[in-house]
């Protein structure tokens, strides 16, 4: 499963960090007994939300098990309810009077066991537990060890929650609104469609049947085996489906609705279809090319073949998460799925692309190979999350893919890893609402970058050696962590147990503190570790330690590592044989190893020139400039030292190193908000920008590609919001005869222009922009509208922004965007927002809660403060507004009000003093 965020300072959508609690637990039998630490509010320690005590959750006992499912669903998409029959094909182990299931918001009219070849027993009571989403069935005389058939008949609704069995709302081409009903069980939401063994070991097989109106369309996991009139109802049909292979719960799918569709087949013999809203689809092209691409190159990578003989890929119109993998039938937001030649940008073709690979690499890792608990969840998507940038590389070599991960990826885990509030990547999962919440940055990017690490340490050959194995030993089973670092260390020979646990099982990362010395013709290096914090060096009497792969290159060739060591102790030293005094020594080249690295001022000095001449990879210049800006925050240098090596930026030709750039000096710009010369870094973005901005000029020029398209977009963008003249007036030229039809903007343009004019416009621009909100056809046109509407500057028009966020012309999942965007913008935006979202709590709270969503709207509402007080309003807050799923979203939220807070206070005269001084023009 795919999640989003935009990350601060940047127009770029990419994946969600959503943080979770912070727990130890005790694995006892099948009992986890959930402890929760309790925090103070200290001057080092901004620890500051206290968790409530949990009782302790109970895994399904196992003395009933599925074999196979036999599901009959009718959903009525006029009154939104669905009935069911479930014939399930069950093992009894040991003799028992009651069988346990999970179910949530389903009510079962009857329910029967038939032991194969004995009398049906009618089950004499359900007991409903809501809170653990459980049903016990109660029969008047024990079942006995052996196979049976288990029957309920129950009856549930089509909600409106995006989430379980739901209902999506569309409009036809002729305008008329409509309902689908469609699925998300991930992680734990099947048991809201039918009553199941909702847990990801319990795996079987299913037949499903759909009873439809006979004008839709039905797909599920498997290929359609039967389709004939419904006997009870002319105007219905009753569409069969394929036995699936054994599988998860929390993979099954099944959607109701009217679609086209494009197909193709991959050239190992799969069809493949994208399903796209009626009369599009042409826009499903892109992502078919993409997956008729994939598949192979999968099948190739892992050497096992895919599993299925169809798989599908259908864009829902609401839908909470970026896609899901059900194995066959795998769902998308619109804008992660469909591409329209002529009004889709070069990052949104990107994005697609990712999304694509990321939600096939699950079809065997995921699907395939499962889990056995949601422990283990960050193997699932920190390994699919990485797979997808191999993927688009061998798709797409030109989009420079994996320099892009560091900035997308990489560096996102490290800011987030650095806080007190982080967690390990393993994280010991309990009760059902726990386990929304560790779909966050640290499972899926962090997890993606160990894996990173892993597979540069490894070396490509015996890391697919060890995937085949993996994926042979546990196919249509479940596995643990372990396993796969048991079935790498068979194909390596190398410790990767016990490397790789020092990366998943403590939480954090170390910052590797780097000094030379030259001896003769030799260089020394003395280097040491200790674990990185974000405020500041680790003062904790136990530091923890990480087993850490390093490499080393020098100025003699930047692309090559001279040595590789693995560093076990906190300090190491280093002899490079024959270097000589002139040239420069770097760690972690390719910026692959996880880590922050603080170099000494002479080798930090040495590195200046080979930004200004781009000897040094765009990799490692972003690496070093995201290490020393990350630095700064953390107060282990100035600030001042950051602006000055950004300078040495002008000649920067690479997108993601000015990607990332951008985003650290939009987080910059956004701090100096809360001061009264915000104008002046305003300044110092416009003289950064201008080289580049002159260069790429406004259209795109013979020989261009994706690169240059993106670069574009993100430079006007960032001069057009600074309120540089010449791009504010040439945004404006274009954006009028852009609403006026005379010359349609191209779709790299269009966030860039109406950012622009939207930060320096008025009411009518406002209402302009609305009206193309509500005339676009496309829904990546409104999101993009959607994102940029927050620049509005007037308090009034920002009120009016907030307003429509919550309106019908919004879709349910897109609202936090235009509220974050508004959040995101200014000052005056950050307070509009975060008194919106306390003042229309319970509408927003009931929309999103127990999902991924409420966390990711707390995040970007309440981020960007810099003043004590508002951490202590923020805990505050939602001590008395609990929202169980974001309880380490606001403990995070409050750390980073007061790491910014200090910030602020440490550096704001420095960099005042230093941005005066930049005015002075030399004697």
């Amino acid at each position: 499963m795919l999640r989003f965020l935009s990350r601060q300072g940047s127009l770029s959508v990419v994946r969600q960090v959503i943080p979770r609690k912070t727990i130890s637990l005790h694995l006892r039998v099948n009992t986890l007994i959930i402890r929760y630490r309790t925090f103070s509010a200290t001057a080092n320690s901004p620890h500051l939300v206290t968790m409530p005590e949990r009782r302790p959750f109970v895994r399904l006992p196992t003395d009933v098990y599925p074999v196979n499912y036999g599901l009959c669903l009718k959903p009525d998409l006029i009154d939104f309810t669905f009935e069911g029959k479930l014939e399930a094909a069950v093992e009894v182990t040991q003799g028992t009077n009651q069988i346990v299931m999970n179910c949530a918001d389903i009510d079962i009219i009857t329910a029967s066991f038939a032991p194969d070849g004995g009398e049906e027993i009618n089950a004499t009571g359900f007991n409903y537990q809501n809170e653990d989403e459980k049903v016990t069935l109660s029969f008047p005389s024990a079942l006995q060890k052996g196979s049976g058939t288990l029957k309920i008949d129950f009856v549930g609704e089509l909600n409106d929650k995006m989430k379980g069995f739901y209902r999506s709302k569309y409009a036809t081409p002729s305008g008329e609104i409509r309902h689908a009903a469609v699925t998300q069980f991930e992680a734990t939401d099947a048991r809201r469609a039918f009553p199941c063994w909702d847990e990801p070991a319990i795996k079987a097989t299913f037949d499903i049947t759909l009873i439809i109106p006979k004008d839709r369309v039905a797909l599920s996991n498997m290929n359609v085996i039967d389709r004939k009139p419904y006997p009870e109802d002319d105007s219905l049909v009753e569409v069969k489906f394929a036995t699936t292979p054994i599988m998860s719960t929390y993979l099954v799918a099944f959607v109701i609705g009217e679609y086209d569709f494009v197909e193709s087949q991959s050239s190992d013999g799969v069809t493949v279809r994208v399903y796209t809203p009626l009369g599009k689809a042409e826009q499903g092209k892109f992502a078919l090319e993409v997956a008729t691409k994939t598949l192979p190159f999968y099948k190739d990578y892992f050497n096992v073949p895919y599993p299925l003989p169809k798989i599908d890929l259908i864009a829902i119109a609401d839908f909470a998460a970026g896609a899901m993998e059900n194995w066959g039938l795998v769902t998308y937001r619109e804008t992660a799925l469909l591409i329209d030649p002529r009004n889709s940008c070069a990052s949104s073709r990107q994005w697609v692309a990712l999304v694509v690979g990321h939600e096939l690499a699950h079809q065997w890792f995921g699907n395939l190979v499962t889990m056995e608990w949601w422990t283990h969840l960050w193997l699932n998507e920190g390994f699919a999350s990485w797979i997808e940038y191999l993927c688009v590389d061998h798709c797409f070599p030109e989009y420079d893919i994996w320099t892009q991960f560091v900035s997308a990826d990489y560096t996102r885990a490290l800011d987030l890893d650095a806080l007190d509030n982080s967690h390990p990547i393993e994280v010991n999962v309990g009760h059902p609402s726990e386990v929304d919440e560790i779909f966050d940055a640290i499972s899926y990017s962090k997890g993606a970058s160990v894996i990173r690490m892993l597979h540069n340490y490894i070396g490509d050959e015996d890391f697919r050696k060890g995937m085949n194995t993996y994926l042979l030993k546990f196919q249509h089973k479940n596995a643990s962590t372990e396993d796969l670092w048991d079935c790498l260390e068979q194909a390596s020979g190398k410790p990767i147990a016990a490397v790789m646990s020092s990366w998943t099982k403590q939480m954090g990362f170390p910052i590797i503190v780097v000094d030379q010395e030259q001896q003769g013709d030799d260089r020394a290096l003395k280097i040491s570790q200790k674990k990185f914090c974000a405020s500041g060096p680790h003062s904790g009497e136990e530091c923890p330690t990480w087993m850490v792969p390093i490499s080393i290159c020098t100025s003699e060739d930047p692309s090559c590592s001279k040595m590789n060591v693995l560093m076990e102790h906190p300090e190491i030293n280093i002899t490079i044989p024959s270097l000589s005094p002139n040239k420069w020594v770097k760690l972690n080249p390719g910026t692959v190893g996880f880590y922050r690295i603080q170099y000494s001022s002479a080798m930090l000095d040495s590195f200046l020139p080979g930004i200004r001449d781009l000897t040094l990879l765009p990799v490692d210049r972003l690496g070093l400039q995201n290490d020393l800006f990350s630095l700064s925050r953390a107060g282990m240098i100035s600030t001042i030292e950051v602006l000055k090596v950004m300078e040495a930026f002008v000649n920067e030709p690479n997108y993601t190193v000015w990607s990332d750039l951008s985003c650290n000096l939009g987080v910059l710009s956004s701090l100096l908000s809360h001061t009264d010369f915000h104008d002046d870094i305003q300044e110092f973005i416009i003289d950064l920008f201008t080289p580049i901005g002159l260069k790429l000029g406004w259209d795109s020029k013979p020989g261009e590609g994706h690169l240059d398209a993106l670069l574009r977009g993100l430079v006007l963008g960032k001069l057009g919001k600074a309120g540089h003249k010449a791009t504010l007036e040439e945004a404006r030229r274009r954006f009028k005869e852009h609403v006026e039809g005379k010359q349609i903007l191209s779709a790299d343009l269009r966030s860039p222009v109406y950012l622009t004019v939207l930060k320096h416009g008025d009411s009518s621009v406002l209402d302009t922009m609305l009206k193309l909100h509500k005339q676009a056809d496309m829904q990546e046109e409104k999101n993009r509208i959607e994102r940029v509407l927050g620049a509005i500057s007037a308090p009034e028009l920002i009120q009016r922004v907030l307003n429509f966020a919550l309106s019908d012309e919004v879709r349910p999942q897109d609202t936090v965007s235009v509220i974050g965007g508004v959040a995101g913008s200014s000052k005056q935006g950050r307070k509009a927002a975060w008194k919106f979202v306390k003042d229309n709590w319970e509408e927003l709270h009931n929309r999103y809660q127990g999902g991924f969503l409420i966390s990711r709207l707390i995040k970007l509402t309440v981020d960007g403060f810099a003043i004590d007080k508002m951490a202590t309003e923020v805990k505050s807050f939602f001590e008395s507004h609990p929202a169980p799923a974001a309880e380490r979203t606001v403990q995070q939220c409050c750390e980073n009000i007061l790491l910014n807070a200090a910030w602020l206070k440490r550096d704001a005269d420095d960099i005042h003093q230093y941005l005066l001084q930049r005015k002075v023009p030399p004697v």
